[in-house]
């Protein structure tokens, strides 16, 4: 059932091509693939570039104000991409305060300078890369962390100074982690829509949307969505394989952190600079603009429709939660319960959806219950004379589905985690003492993994207020999240209309990465 719309979507590409299939390769199709190699390309650079000099100096070097600053550069996974797009179009376009000021400033009129636009492809790269770092910054930091300093000691004695030393054995070593991070970037970037169809860079996802809803040609836009699908795949395999190899870079117990070198003066001056810019630029100033718009219209603003759209946010994001957590749950145990192959390849095969772009699981769910419905109004109508509606399509039922197979790997992922701390001669004496799976799983297992049930459901909660592509395309008639509103907002060009809504999502995103950053500095103590 949760691979099903996969499934659908890649059935559909072994259908004959229509007319709108042959325009599309006639006009556009070049232009779909060409902006998202040049985009994916464009990111892969930022992301390293931000990344892995950040990783470095937390990971290797000590200086002042650096545990502050480690949390600030995960801060920017908080904040989706496409929120600030329309956070820095609003800072930088021709109206905004910075051409402001300059004109201001210089006197100059409209055609008397240039400046960058910022909806292009390069504006693009630059809000992926601004936001998606800490993928490559986490990543890299924690195998850093981890490595042998005995190598990086010996390179110090024999002189190579600190950027030999980075260029000849840091990078080499974590090779596997900033692959991973970068594959993990490219992968978000690509199941993006809400940025680059603001900018108005022609992508896949916005390929696709338009097919569907501008064409009216589903079957083409599942056509379309496989392509893409294909290639996000091929990258999370990548991604899977590179994170493998991570393991086996650990030549011994030594710990870097026990051997930090200490910057003062210049240098940890810079240090502290170099890692105040990523937060500062994928984080700090697009929040601090988020919230002098979000002042500004809050007496108009936040409303009765505002704390609507909260509550459908909230209600979606926590049966989503709800649903996924109970399905991983059931799956995690039952892996770890059966030694049976098929068994485990089925419940790696439900944990796929999160390498997919939440668009094409919007088109395979719609696929699939549409084609339900119109089954069970035809069975009724030619059985019974019944005139039925849909009872599937356009409902709630169906957008928490879609969530479900879209999140259920982070579900699995964390508490098939936590489950497998705990060790197994438990699961043995309490079948010896007669119970059965079911009594030991909650009488046992779920009080020893609370903590790890509770952060999947969190992850899986803020992702869902975030989901922008699959509520879009399935929300019910007259249902909308914040989500929604921000980028039907941002469409109308009310950008500071939109701020309560998108700071709304903002905040939410920030509990995880703070729990996630005192995970991860729990781990690097033990």
């Amino acid at each position: 059932m949760i691979a099903l719309p996969l499934i659908i979507v890649l059935h559909f590409n072994f259908y004959p091509r229509t007319e709108t299939w042959q325009h599309l390769i006639d006009h556009v199709l070049l232009e779909y693939v060409k902006n998202s190699i040049f985009l994916a390309f464009g990111v892969a650079i930022g992301t390293f570039i931000i990344g892995v000099p950040a990783a470095w100096l937390c990971a290797l070097y000590s200086f002042p104000g650096k545990r502050l600053l480690e949390l600030l550069l995960l801060l920017p996974l908080a904040i989706p991409a496409y929120i600030v797009a329309y956070t820095y179009t609003g800072i930088l376009d021709f109206s905004g305060p910075v051409q402001s000021y300059l004109r201001e400033l210089f006197g100059w009129s409209y055609g008397d300078y240039w400046f960058p636009e910022i909806r292009s492809l390069g504006g693009a790269i630059a809000m992926f890369s601004f936001v998606l770092y800490p993928y490559v910054f986490l990543l890299t930091r924690s195998t850093l962390i981890v490595q042998s300093s005995n190598v990086i000691d010996a390179a110090r004695s024999l002189g190579a100074n600190s950027l030999e030393r980075l260029f000849t054995i840091i990078i080499p070593l974590a090779r596997p982690a900033i692959a991973a991070g970068v594959t993990l970037a490219l992968m978000e970037t690509l199941a993006d829509y809400g940025t680059v169809q603001y900018f108005r860079v022609d992508t896949f996802t916005t390929g696709i949307f338009r097919t569907w809803f501008g064409f009216g040609e589903p079957i083409t836009a599942a056509q379309l969505s496989s392509i893409l699908m294909v290639t996000v795949f091929a990258l999370f395999l990548l991604e899977q394989r590179q994170r493998k190899r991570i393991r086996y870079h650990n030549p011994s117990n030594a710990n870097l952190r026990s051997n930090e070198i200490p910057l003062h003066g210049l240098h940890a001056f810079l240090a502290i600079v170099a890692c105040t810019i990523p937060p500062a630029l994928g984080f700090i100033i697009p929040t601090i603009q988020l919230s002098d718009w979000a002042i500004a219209t809050a007496s108009v603003m936040v409303n009765k429709q505002f704390w609507s759209l909260a509550f459908n946010s909230f209600f979606l994001a926590a049966s989503a939660a709800l649903v996924t957590l109970v399905l991983a749950t059931i799956l995690a145990y039952g892996k770890r319960a059966s030694s049976s192959m098929l068994l485990h390849n089925l419940v790696n095969l439900c944990a796929m959806g999160y390498a997919v772009p939440g668009i094409i699981i919007a088109v395979g769910t719609l696929i699939v219950f549409s084609t339900l419905d119109n089954w069970i109004i035809n069975f009724l109508k030619l059985q019974f004379g019944v005139e039925s509606k849909l009872i599937f399509t356009g409902t709630i039922f169906a957008i928490v589905f879609a969530h479900t197979v879209r999140f259920l790997s982070l579900g699995l992922q964390s508490v098939g985690s936590s489950l497998s701390k705990i060790n197994r001669s438990i699961d043995e004496a309490s079948l010896l003492l007669g119970n059965n799976l079911f009594t030991t799983l909650r009488s046992i297992h779920l009080p020893l993994i609370s903590s790890g049930l509770f952060t999947a459901a969190l992850l899986v909660f803020v992702e869902v207020m975030k989901e922008l592509p699959a509520t879009l395309i399935m929300r019910p008639f007259n249902f909308n999240t914040l989500a929604v509103r921000a980028y039907e907002l941002a469409s109308d060009e009310r950008l500071a209309d939109a701020s309560t809504a998108a700071l709304a999502i903002v905040l939410t995103g920030i509990i995880p990465i703070i729990l996630l950053n005192i995970s991860i500095k729990a781990n690097a103590r033990k």
